[in-house]
């Protein structure tokens, strides 16, 4: 059969097998030759196929037979799978048999059930017999057989704690309502054997204010029941878990009448502790009685610490029997409020006053020390509870706050107190250059400036400020790095307190032109150049480990900025003022007329008052320096505002001429004081690196100013030959100003058009 399998070759049948061209058509004697031969090949097939059929005859047979075999069986299968569906169909005992299943489940779900509810019953009973079995026992008094009922139906019916109460609201909304029942009659058996306790310990512990005695009586009554042991009534207190709650009241009893009255120092006391049998049963009784030694020494905290261990030793024997639980739960009810008693009646009031005596205070140390280890020993404080050793320990951040908290409040009072009033002989204190010996005998409010060859007057604010920093820092010198580095906080705090409080004490001032304004400015440049002397002047004594921490020079721009603050502000007002002032001169026009002159000269004069109002406030408190500038920035507003409004003028009539000269020249007879004032102001103990500045150069349009008051009275070819030589440039005047100032003055001529080209025609 491996000829059927094996490709033919249609190349092999050809006469010539060797064809180059596959794509060539073959002719027809070729395709004849290749019929035939296909044929003779098919022939060929066939036979061995055949041969093959016949040698392999047995096996066809046995592979017919077992097919005909399988599709006879298939067939009596389908007969009778399709009998059986028959049957099925005409009998549906499937879904009788379902039924039956459904209702057997039915019958042992029902069955579980009334089992599961018998056994709740059961729980029920048993839990209402518990319940009711607690509630006889109180009545009776038998409060301890009580307790441990509660607690075995708390675990019964798993109460939830305080922390689990959420879980409970969750899980309580499964739960029947017969559990919310059992649950509100074992609050309500809670509720009241608390109840009881409570009263049982009401009975056993108070206090009797005629002998100022604690009385502690071991047995007590309960619901006519005798005998009732106080050591059982604790131990069914801590039983229920109740013990926080069943001490609270005789807790506070302790520190209101006998721990607040020993630690307050109310009078000197002592301890008397008897133990005594009364009818009623054994007592024990605290009685505080005044000590026979009204001299006892408490300075130590001594006396005070020995009463309080007593009375935690009464505590700890009488009422809590020594047991460390119950001592600790007592401990944690009173040991806060008793602690912080201590340190607000005694240690806080006995932390130095003064750094000499911080090393007497350590004998207040050890007293503390020694105090806590014998409660630690009592178990009435944890071991790890230390918060009076740390606050004695820590005696010196106490002394240096308080000391801080002082400082503050003083440079705040001063601050807060000051009226910024000027020195009472009203004498001008600027004098250049230093004089050692006027320095001694000048106003304290008159200070040198470190870093300038100036003096100025300062208020009473700054001053004193500055001298308690400088004793602030002094004592920085002087004291521990702890002490002293909140020293230097309360110093820069004490700073910013001025820029805090002062601008919005004196806001109202800081608005208007007045001394107040001006003393501000000096303060904040006085304060500036101090901060940055205090570094070097006290850096060196400064404790070693704060040298690389003490910073002052960053405050130091934040006051000098201010200052420029306060006097642009003052600046900006007179400008404001004086501008208003020459708004009512209505750009000096008309003043030819008597009314409009009239005008304009009340202009000229609010002008020359309130110049001569800043010139009393400003000449007599200023820096020299800062009046120089803000005296020049001033004019030259006052010049530059005149002779813009005269120069925009269009038409000039030859009587507004004279009368124009003569505003400026009442101007300037008003001024001339006022300017020698700016230019007598010279920098004399600095070295003169360039030449002294003069008038027109701190004032550039006061040349301007004069040169305007001379052009209104020259002739046309004068003004046209003072700008061909550049003389009006150089004054500050620009062309078209001068041609305007010619169109207004001047009537149209040959002649002013020729002058105007001349103008034109000159460039600079």
């Amino acid at each position: 059969m491996d000829v059927l399998f094996n490709s033919i070759d249609v190349r092999d049948l050809l006469s010539s097998p060797n064809i180059d061209d596959v794509t060539s058509p073959l002719s027809a004697p070729d395709l004849r030759l290749l019929v035939d031969r296909l044929q003779l090949h098919s022939v060929d097939i066939k036979s061995k196929v055949r041969q093959y059929i016949l040698s392999h005859y047995s096996d066809f047979s046995t592979l017919f037979s077992q097919c005909s075999d399988v599709v006879s069986k298939s067939s009596h299968i389908s007969s009778q799978l399709s009998d059986l569906l028959q049957l099925v169909s005409d009998h549906p005992i499937e879904a009788q048999t379902k039924a039956v299943i459904d209702e057997i489940v039915v019958k042992s779900k029902e069955l579980k059930e009334k089992r599961e509810l018998l056994g709740l019953v059961d729980v029920i009973l048993e839990l209402s017999d518990g319940i009711r079995f607690v509630k006889d026992e109180i009545k009776v008094g038998r409060v301890e057989k009580a307790a441990v009922g509660l607690t075995e139906l708390k675990a019964a019916m798993m109460m939830c704690n305080d922390d689990e109460t959420m879980m409970c609201e969750e899980e309580k909304k499964k739960k029947p309502l017969v559990y919310g029942l059992l649950k509100d009659e074992w609050i309500e058996c809670f509720e009241e054997m608390q109840e009881v306790l409570l009263q049982c310990m009401d009975n056993a512990v108070w206090f009797e204010k005629e002998n100022n005695t604690v009385h502690l009586k071991y047995q007590s009554s309960i619901k006519g029941v005798d005998g009732i042991e106080l050591y059982t009534i604790l131990k069914v207190m801590d039983a229920v878990g109740i013990m926080d709650y069943g001490l609270a009241k005789v807790a506070d009893l302790m520190i209101k009448n006998v721990i607040a009255p020993v630690v307050s120092f109310r009078s000197t006391i002592v301890v008397e502790w008897i133990n005594q049998e009364s009818g009623n049963g054994a007592e024990a009784n605290l009685k505080i009685l005044p000590s026979a030694d009204p001299n006892v020494d408490s300075m130590d905290g001594g006396s005070m610490y020995s009463v309080l261990v007593d009375v935690v030793k009464f505590i700890s024997k009488s009422l809590c029997f020594e047991n460390s639980t119950w001592m600790l739960c007592f401990g944690r009810l009173t040991w806060p409020r008793m602690s912080d008693l201590i340190v607000s009646n005694f240690l806080s009031k006995n932390v130095p006053d003064d750094a000499s005596k911080l090393a007497d205070f350590q004998k207040i140390v050890r007293c503390t020390s020694d105090f806590e280890a014998s409660l630690k020993e009592l178990m009435f404080m944890a071991s790890s509870d230390e918060r009076l050793s740390k606050f004695a320990d820590n005696v010196e951040v106490h002394f240096a706050s308080r000391k801080k908290v002082e400082i503050l409040a003083k440079a705040r009072n001063q601050l807060l107190q000051s009226h910024f009033r000027l020195p009472e002989d009203g004498t001008r204190r600027n004098s250049k250059v230093k004089d050692d010996d006027n320095a001694g005998s000048s106003s304290d409010l008159v200070v040198d400036l470190l870093f300038t060859s100036e003096r100025c007057v300062v208020s009473e604010a700054a001053s004193g400020l500055m001298k308690l920093i400088h004793g602030t820092l002094k004592d920085v010198c002087l004291s521990s790095p702890r002490v002293g580095l909140e020293f230097y906080h309360a110093a820069r705090d004490s700073l910013l307190l001025y820029e805090a409080v002062i601008p919005v004490k004196f806001e109202r001032q800081l608005d208007s032109i007045n001394h107040s304004a001006v003393l501000i400015h000096n303060d904040c440049h006085y304060l500036s150049q101090e901060i940055l002397g205090l570094a070097f002047e006290y850096r060196s004594d400064f404790p070693a480990s704060m040298k690389e921490l003490v910073v002052f020079a960053d405050l130091a721009p934040r006051f000098q900025m201010l200052a420029e603050e306060v006097l642009q502000r003052q600046i900006k007002l007179v400008i404001y003022n004086l501008k208003q002032a020459i708004d009512g001169a209505d750009g000096f026009q008309n003043t030819h007329q008597m009314k409009q002159y009239e005008s304009a000269k009340l202009s000229i004069d609010q002008v020359i008052f309130i110049l001569e109002k800043v010139y009393i406030i400003w000449h007599r408190l200023l820096l020299p320096s800062a009046y120089k500038r803000g005296m020049s920035m001033v004019l030259e507003a006052v010049f530059s505002r005149i002779a813009n409004d005269i120069l925009l003028l269009d038409d000039i009539a030859a009587e507004e001429t004279l009368q124009l000269q003569t505003l400026i020249h009442l101007l300037f007879e008003n001024l001339s004081s006022l300017l020698d004032s700016v230019l007598a102001i010279n920098q004399t103990g600095k070295l003169q690196e360039s030449p002294a500045q003069t008038l027109d150069d701190l004032i550039p349009s006061l040349r301007k100013f004069r040169k305007l008051a001379d052009l209104l009275d020259m002739p046309l070819k004068s003004i046209t030959a003072a700008w061909e030589t550049g003389e009006l440039v150089n004054h500050g005047f620009k062309q078209s100003e001068v041609e305007d100032f010619i169109r207004a003055i001047f009537a149209d001529s040959p002649l002013r058009k020729e002058c105007l080209r001349r103008i034109e025609s000159t460039y600079y």
